[in-house]
């Protein structure tokens, strides 16, 4: 993409509205623009980072066997009579009627729709174990939205629901969840750490919360110093081998790390001193399993082999994908802007032309953006008639993992200059060998 041609509304100030550091880059980067409290218009830098968020997250749930659909946003409010849920779960849920006078509601989650969806087309327990999910626009009428997208109305939540004939099989799906939330935020740049927690009104007694620790986070966390530094890197997973998954659960779960509502200080007194940790931490995912919760409820049984009609057990498990974006920024920033992991970056790489009009100048950067593109990468060329300087600030702002820079002089000798975001180390190298080791980056991200 070329800059000239993009939209990307930058902000030089601070906007006096934005509390958090995530928020006020949102704004001046041009990602977001607040429409109403807690709801905004995502512009198109946010929008790419938002996208790949979202295919990394897709990947990883179809990598763990499970099939995406898609629920409508509306539901209506008779499906959460059934379950019990409709009067409980307070203001939060945005009520409203259709010109029928049907109650209708603006879903927060899904359970009552996905029963609904496994109740009337799966009769067998031929046909289990099943895990669907989506990536779909939530809406909870918060009290307070604050903080951009980390506490918004409406946001973007992938929500997966599984169906198993026993407890047995549902914890192996619980433990399959765990997993591969721990692979999807690896790939996105993140140490999120799976946390015990309180189920709310989802319900069910086992749940984990998964956090990503940063000063900013709504919830006190204590933590053993070892449990951050648990990866699970290139290790290839066996998701149908349950002896595998749930050895991996039991590495990343065993050490102490609670939130400040299941905090139990004599267990955390027990860590050695210099490794206890008490810090803040943002929720980023939630993995639930309750049970018949929503199956007797709602009706939603199966044929077992031997002839009788059991209800399904069931667990929910939901990624703040909108959130994510904040979160990252959170966990990934400077003094002068955002740094993209690789991962989730909107463009791959930077192209800043020092001298735009002059003949070799020009051309260095044409190429070096058409042997990007032909390699399978996203370059965002700074082809404006700008100062070096503003063009600078900008690339530090939007926060992609590299830049080349291209100058005259540079250029006579054959040469520019590739730079680090992250670490601000920079080599002069041919453009050849520049683009080579972007490429070679981006290999396997």
């Amino acid at each position: 993409m070329r800059l000239s041609r993009y939209f990307l509304p930058v902000l030089k100030e601070n906007p006096a509205e934005a509390q958090i550091v995530s928020h006020r880059l949102m704004l001046r980067a041009g990602m977001i623009k607040q429409q109403a409290a807690g709801i905004y218009s995502w512009l198109p830098l946010g929008y790419r980072v938002l996208r790949r968020i979202e295919q990394i997250v897709h990947e990883e749930q179809q990598r763990a066997g499970h099939i995406p659909l898609l629920m409508p946003t509306l539901q209506p409010a008779d499906l959460w009579r059934e379950s019990g849920r409709y009067d409980d779960y307070g203001q939060e849920m945005l009520r409203i009627k259709d010109r029928h006078d049907r109650d209708m509601l603006y879903g927060p989650t899904n359970e009552e729709m996905i029963t609904d969806i496994f109740r009337s087309h799966v009769n067998s327990y031929k046909d289990l174990p099943l895990t669907l999910y989506h990536i779909q626009w939530k809406f909870r009428d918060e009290v307070r939205p604050r903080f951009g997208v980390m506490r918004g109305r409406e946001f973007l939540m992938k929500d997966g629901y599984n169906f198993d004939l026993t407890r047995e099989d549902a914890l192996h799906a619980y433990n399959r969840h765990m997993v591969s939330y721990l692979r999807t935020y690896e790939r996105m740049g993140l140490t999120a750490i799976p946390m015990r927690a309180a189920s709310g009104p989802i319900g069910g007694d086992n749940t984990h919360e998964f956090l990503v620790l940063a000063s900013t986070g709504e919830s006190e966390v204590f933590y053993d110093a070892k449990v951050p530094e648990l990866k699970l890197g290139d290790r290839q997973v066996n998701y149908d081998d349950r002896d595998e998954v749930a050895k991996i659960c039991a590495e990343f779960t065993s050490a102490y790390a609670r939130t400040d509502e299941t905090h139990d200080e004599a267990v955390f007194n027990q860590i050695p001193e210099d490794r206890r940790r008490v810090g803040r931490g943002i929720e980023v995912g939630q993995i639930f399993y309750f049970g018949t919760k929503y199956s007797e409820a709602m009706g939603a049984t199966v044929v077992t082999p031997d002839g009788s009609r059991v209800p399904v057990e069931m667990g929910s498990h939901g990624i703040g994908v909108s959130r994510l974006l904040g979160a990252i920024i959170e966990a990934s920033h400077d003094d002068k802007g955002i740094i993209w992991p690789e991962g989730v970056t909107p463009f791959h790489a930077g192209i800043v032309n020092l001298k735009q009009g002059d003949v070799s100048t020009d051309s260095a950067c044409e190429a070096i953006y058409g042997a990007l593109k032909a390699r399978g990468l996203d370059p965002l060329y700074d082809d404006r008639d700008e100062r070096a300087g503003a063009k600078f600030a900008t690339m530090d702002l939007i926060g992609l993992p590299w830049r080349i820079t291209v100058g005259p002089r540079g250029i006579a000798n054959n040469m520019v200059e590739l730079t680090c975001r992250r670490t601000g180390e920079a080599e002069e190298m041919s453009p050849e060998a520049a683009v080579a080791r972007v490429a070679a980056i981006y290999e396997g991200v």
